[in-house]
């Protein structure tokens, strides 16, 4: 992959993370349909491209990684939402992401567009019946609404769903309040994605090092500089449209390059 190329991954990664419109599944779709990389290596590049923001969210919200840290009582709500919730989350994504991998070897470009289409269907469905009037701030969640929160976030491993948009929906559906929801979501997306890189290990071996780094620093400094206003207006616009917008186009092509 030449330098420019990583160079448009990493800032593509570090803007649609903040957006709930499934940052893997946009990065996937780029490079599967103006690059030609095959679906198993750009699903390993799409996983691997979460380094870089996961680091902008690391140096964001330090302050509360260093209270974890600091504070690993059992009784600690933070802590035990965070352990909770990555627990819950291997449950389901461990098992996906080994069907999804094995599903994506030789296949063609037509069903993985068809795929990813159709779970931007379902997060903008998601999108559009969350209730964005909880109560509960982030010492008031339960241990369901943990368990919930967890095997959600494992479906995220799928391209197209949104793992912002699905952590967000499980958090509202549970009453939380929006801004406690949208912290929680960010902070239970570390270990995931540190979990996502060690089961993907063999693929993103097959990354070159000049190619990791480069992906690696567009998405950390992209992602770090637009975080707090793309959070900010991503409340204010209606994303759920564009999600079924552009999953209705990408089955219509996928359906089109099946049939002709």
């Amino acid at each position: 992959m030449d330098i420019l190329t990583a160079v448009i991954l990493g800032i593509m990664q570090g803007i649609t993370e903040w957006l709930p419109i499934s940052s893997e599944g946009q990065t996937m779709l780029f490079m599967l349909n103006h690059l030609g990389i095959e679906p198993h290596a750009a699903l390993s590049y799409a996983i691997f491209l979460h380094v870089g923001t996961t680091l902008a969210v690391l140096v964001r919200f330090r302050r509360e990684y260093l209270g974890i840290l600091q504070n690993l009582q059992p009784d600690f709500r933070l802590t035990r939402i965070l352990i909770g919730a990555t627990l819950c989350t291997a449950v389901t994504a461990v098992p996906l992401y080994f069907l999804l991998k094995g599903a994506l070897l030789g296949v063609d470009v037509a069903p993985v567009n068809l795929l990813i289409g159709m779970m931007l269907i379902a997060t903008g469905i998601l999108l559009k019946t969350s209730v964005w009037s909880g109560t509960k701030e982030i010492d008031q969640i339960t241990d369901r609404d943990i368990a919930v929160l967890g095997f959600a976030q494992g479906f995220a491993i799928i391209p197209g769903i949104s793992r912002s948009g699905i952590t967000l929906a499980a958090l509202l559906g549970g009453r939380v309040k929006q801004e406690a929801a949208l912290a929680v979501s960010f902070l239970i997306s570390v270990p995931a994605v540190i979990g996502a890189v060690v089961l993907d290990f063999e693929g993103i071996q097959q990354i070159q090092v000049q190619s990791a780094g480069i992906l690696i620093v567009s998405s950390f400094a992209a992602g770090y500089l637009t975080m707090d206003l793309l959070l900010k207006y991503s409340r204010r616009i209606s994303f759920w449209s564009f999600c079924v917008i552009v999953g209705v186009v990408l089955i219509a092509a996928g359906l089109i390059s099946l049939l002709w």
